[in-house]
């Protein structure tokens, strides 16, 4: 099973750049080519969080747009651009979140249980776990005990050293999350957005990962009191390859590049007949 995580795309109202620079739009239609290019194609896809910029109904509307032209479906979860009740509007079609409250949520693909948590804090831009979304987690994973299983949510529960980015990590919710996935070994992956760079570490005993941003990236900046930056480095996603339980997961770019090039050198490559023909007793890597 392959499965995709994209994040923060930020989408904008037609026409408008995020922060005045940054063409979100744009970006976020290069990634919805990137994964149509994909062969094998992914089974679905994950989206975690900041799907749009200010959490406008314009904004959903052109979401829906791009969404609609992928083959397979997309589970996605809130961050703190986000608003709730637009955004259950939006997804309300794909019939995996809630019809109140938080919006929480449990979908199983084949032999992957995928488990997405509302980490959103209305109007605040950190993140927090409410005491009923850690027992929904916990009922979820006592569910399916044998699952292998990806949680989502927006907000690391770790902090990565990039400061003013660590200032709005999850709080409320953090260590109780720790103490439970710990609890939990069929946890394949926590899947994470929000610092817009390809991070992970282990937390709870598990692989927690951060996606990098379909659109900028923050500054690679971990000086103790760094500005809040961003970039305009390469966009990216994550893919998850899920085989017998284990999952392998890739960092992928989303625009081409040259090639691919084949392994394969000309007869008239310097060097190549010393390495057609070497010597018995050479090294070999």
């Amino acid at each position: 099973m392959l499965i995709a995580q994209i994040s923060d795309l930020h989408i904008r109202p037609r026409g408008a750049l995020a922060y005045g620079v940054s063409a979100t739009n744009l970006f976020a239609e290069h990634a919805i080519h990137a994964l149509l290019r994909l062969a094998p194609r992914p089974d679905c896809v994950l989206v975690s969080g900041d799907l749009t910029d200010c959490g406008l109904d314009e904004e959903y509307a052109l979401l829906q747009e791009l969404f609609a032209r992928l083959p397979m479906p997309v589970f996605a979860v809130p961050g703190n651009h986000d608003r709730r009740e637009p955004f259950r509007r939006t997804f309300a079609g794909g019939g995996y979140l809630p019809a109140a409250g938080y919006l929480n949520f449990t979908v199983d693909r084949g032999p992957v249980r995928i488990v997405g948590l509302d980490s959103l804090v209305a109007g605040e831009s950190h993140g927090a776990l409410a005491p009923e979304t850690l027992d929904f987690l916990d009922s979820a994973l006592a569910a399916r005990p044998e699952a292998p299983t990806l949680v989502m949510l927006h907000h690391p529960p770790f902090a990565t050293g990039i400061g003013h980015m660590d200032a709005l990590r999850l709080f409320d919710g953090a260590a109780e999350l720790g103490t439970l996935v710990a609890r939990h070994p069929q946890i394949a992956r926590i899947l994470c957005g929000h610092v817009h760079r390809s991070i992970q570490t282990v937390f709870g005993g598990r692989t927690c990962q951060i996606a990098p941003s379909v659109a900028h990236q923050v500054a690679l900046d971990l000086r103790p009191d760094a500005p809040s930056c961003f970039v305009l480095e390469p966009p990216g996603f994550l893919l998850h390859a899920v085989t017998d339980g284990a999952v392998v997961t890739h960092a992928a770019t989303v625009d081409r590049a040259p090639g691919p090039f084949p392994f394969i050198l000309p007869a008239d490559y310097p060097g190549q007949a010393r390495r057609a023909e070497p010597d018995a007793g050479a090294i070999r890597p």
